[in-house]
């Protein structure tokens, strides 16, 4: 990691390996599969292409700018810049984390939309949509994802995994790990011979989505 690095830079790749370590350990990504981001300011740090997290230290940084120019590090960023920059671009996304996690990646191949199987679909911003297959990579990828996280903040991509994005690592990476267990649970209710899962209604999700903007603990100052 360069000397001259700013300190909110530094920190923010040390968060980004650690948070990209944790997809491996959750079982939500397997070898080099899946990414993570973070931007900080108009920079973007990205984990490099076919490095192992296990791997990810201070020597491996990978930063771009917007346009997806390298602004420090020796290493290839992963191949899915574009999918990260065309997020970052139109969203007010400030971390994002894609993975390739089984029960998603699965559901992916079943259906158009995840259905309402349980209330925390109303934290992804409504029942979390499939993005038509296109090769990894790709413009069209990134072009399919947006449509898909139109009023979302976490899509599926068809025969490829996830995505997900946040205000920062923690609520990406907790969104990521909310939708694969989300798809976990539809997979396992939808398995029962001659039963259907219940769906929640819209407005039993909208009721949701407003409780839980006050969720959790508020400062008293």
């Amino acid at each position: 990691m360069p000397d001259d690095l700013p300190d909110r830079l530094r920190a923010g790749w040390r968060e980004l390996t650690a948070t990209a370590r944790r997809t491996s350990e959750d079982g939500l990504v397997v070898g080099t599969s899946g990414n993570v981001s973070v931007r900080v300011d108009d920079t973007v740090l990205v984990t490099p292409s076919g490095v192992p997290y296990e791997h990810l230290g201070d020597g491996e940084l990978c930063a771009v700018d917007l346009e997806g120019r390298r602004t420090a590090g020796e290493l290839q960023p992963t191949s899915e810049l574009p999918l990260h920059l065309a997020v970052y671009r139109h969203t007010a996304a400030r971390a994002v984390v894609h993975t390739h996690a089984v029960h998603a990646t699965a559901v992916s191949t079943l259906v158009r939309e995840l259905p309402a199987v349980h209330y925390m679909t109303a934290a992804l911003g409504g029942p979390v949509r499939v993005a038509p297959y296109a090769t990894y990579g790709s413009d069209e990828l990134a072009a399919g994802a947006l449509t898909a996280l139109e009023a979302r903040s976490a899509c599926l991509l068809q025969n490829h995994g996830t995505l997900a994005y946040g205000d920062g690592l923690a609520q990406a990476y907790d969104r990521t790990a909310q939708l694969e267990w989300m798809c976990r649970v539809w997979l396992a209710a939808s398995s029962v011979p001659g039963l259907t899962p219940s769906l929640l209604p819209e407005d039993e999700l909208a009721r949701v989505g407003e409780k839980l903007r006050t969720y959790g603990q508020r400062s008293t100052e």
